[in-house]
């Protein structure tokens, strides 16, 4: 059994125990645990943890893992100067 302090989202340093209590809120997908908890939401987009959050929702739902849908990926979003979308050079 991991410990509950065990860190399973590296990028948004989600612990074992903060998952465990969005499941304890109501969350039965990898997106409802992401929701609550940001796993997921880091750099690398759950590719380190997604697989970890199921398991966890499966141990504690008895939700096969087979039924547990992936989170929802969506890219990084990072500022952007203007001028870079449409810059003086356009005009």
């Amino acid at each position: 059994m991991m410990e509950n302090d065990i860190i399973i989202c590296r990028c948004q340093e989600v612990t074992r125990q903060e998952i465990l209590d969005a499941i304890e809120q109501g969350a039965t997908t990898v997106d409802g645990v992401k929701r609550r908890t940001r796993a997921g939401m880091g750099l690398c987009q759950g590719k380190t943890c997604e697989r970890l959050v199921a398991k966890i929702i499966s141990q504690e739902t008895g939700i096969p893992m087979e039924q547990i849908l992936p989170q929802t990926k969506r890219m990084p979003v990072r500022p952007v100067k203007i001028g870079i979308l449409g810059g003086s050079e356009d005009e």
